[in-house]
């Protein structure tokens, strides 16, 4: 990075966004209080206002959201008649999954090979560092040219869409010239990257019920309806032989004009296993931004240990859709569950419920707010030249701030970049990528003020 001013503060502040980030991770803010005490939530809300407090911070707010969990808002005040820019990260986190697999504990910073590893690391609590080093770093060396907005979500990754409620109830809060998400990530570590697309999404809960209750399968096994072989059968029908999503009545045909993902690259990134196989058709870069995916995120049915040879009589799971823009995502929730009624086999009873939804997005790439973040970039990034890219992932606030906001610029970066593997066992951020988007974002914002 070519040495100037912003840089070396930034630099200077690492140890201490570090000590920072592990205190945020040490908080097991997942927002699914089923799973986790509320409290931990609290906590973490309560750390991120006291550090805008601490920055000069006014009106610091913890907002509580619909669905019965805490958003962070804080606003500083810029120069008179400047411009006000809008920064967004979320502070809950995916649930750690089987803690047994990570290397080092989920919830405790660690050090290894370069990089730092728990849960939220890269999604998203690196992101409120990232915010507060860029401002940190421009009070250091001149002083914030813009008037800031911070909002940090406290249910982001549950999509039970709280924030989005709250700010269409309150629409004057987040009104902003130009909004930075900062929950996003470069293509790769150290190739500066705006995200310019989002694919939206709908999480929807299927149940099959055959029986009063179980039944010995040896007695009526071959003519009694077993539920989870119902189930199966109807999962099954959501792809086609190759793996392509085929949901009765949505189109999988979308193509992507922008950055190229090479097939080896995706291998790599996605860790798959040698031999085996990618899904659907087309270039990578159509099946994960322009194209819709199902998942099934969870099957309820007895464990293989301790199984007994029974029948069936009711089984349920958690489906993922995620639709591309020009998608509308209720109309693929309505698509998705007349395409599993319509596929149940055998005159099984059926039910489903939505329990999640959030719209697709893209953005504006033409806005002065682009110029000025990819002039940024590439002092930030010295050598490189920004890129633009799709995300398989929803931020289903994006369509919610885009509507309520019309004229607003929104841009995505962030650090989930590929080797950070949000969501899944070993989370980590790169401490260069943190170093270098806080100083991009820091210069974005002088440049912006400018513009």
């Amino acid at each position: 990075m070519s040495s100037n001013p912003v840089a070396e503060t930034v630099a200077s502040l690492l140890p201490r966004a570090k000590a920072e980030l592990a205190e945020l991770v040490a908080f097991k803010s997942v927002a699914d209080f089923t799973q986790f005490p509320k409290s931990e939530s609290e906590a973490a809300a309560s750390w991120i206002a006291d550090a805008l407090r601490a920055e000069g911070f006014v009106d610091v707010a913890l907002l509580d959201t619909p669905d019965g969990t805490q958003s962070v808002y804080g606003y500083l005040p810029g120069p008179e008649g400047a411009k006000t820019v809008l920064l967004y990260a979320h502070y809950d986190v995916q649930p750690p999954l089987d803690e047994a697999g990570w290397t080092t504990p989920p919830f405790e910073l660690t050090e290894r090979d370069g990089r730092w590893y728990g849960r939220g690391a890269a999604d998203c609590k690196g992101g409120v560092i990232m915010h507060l080093l860029a401002l940190r770093a421009l009070k250091a060396n001149g002083g914030v040219p813009v008037n800031v907005k911070v909002i940090v979500e406290g249910s982001e990754e549950q999509g039970t869409g709280g924030l989005e409620r709250y700010a269409e109830e309150h629409p004057e809060l987040l009104a902003a010239d130009t909004i930075v998400i900062g929950d996003a990530g470069n293509f790769r570590v150290g190739l500066p990257t705006v995200t310019t697309t989002l694919r939206g999404m709908t999480l929807v809960r299927v149940r099959m019920e055959t029986l009063a209750g179980n039944l010995h399968s040896g007695s009526f096994g071959g003519a009694a309806p077993d539920a989870l072989a119902a189930l199966i059968r109807v999962l099954d029908s959501l792809r086609a032989e190759d793996g392509t999503t085929t949901v009765d009545g949505l189109d999988s045909t979308g193509t992507w004009d922008g950055l190229e993902y090479p097939e080896e690259q995706f291998r790599a990134d996605a860790k798959v296993l040698d031999g085996v196989g990618l899904i659907g058709n087309g270039s990578v870069a159509d099946r994960v931004w322009a194209r819709p995916a199902v998942t099934v995120l969870g099957i309820d049915c007895p464990p293989v240990v301790g199984a007994t040879p029974s029948v069936h009589s009711g089984a349920r799971a958690l489906i993922s859709l995620r639709v591309p823009p020009g998608v509308d995502a209720a109309e693929a929730t309505k698509l998705l569950e007349a395409h599993l009624t319509a596929h149940t086999p055998w005159g099984v009873r059926v039910t489903t419920e939505q329990i999640g939804q959030g719209q697709p997005f893209r953005a504006d790439a033409t806005s002065p707010a682009y110029q000025a973040m990819a002039d940024a970039m590439a002092v930030a990034y010295p050598g490189e030249t920004m890129q633009y890219a799709g995300e398989g992932g929803s931020i289903p606030l994006c369509n919610t701030l885009a509507g309520l906001y019309p004229q607003a610029e929104i841009l995505l970066i962030g650090l989930s970049e590929p080797e950070a593997q949000i969501h899944a066992l070993n989370e980590s951020v790169s401490p260069r990528e943190l170093e270098q988007l806080s100083v991009a974002e820091a210069l974005f914002l002088r440049n912006y003020a400018a513009s």
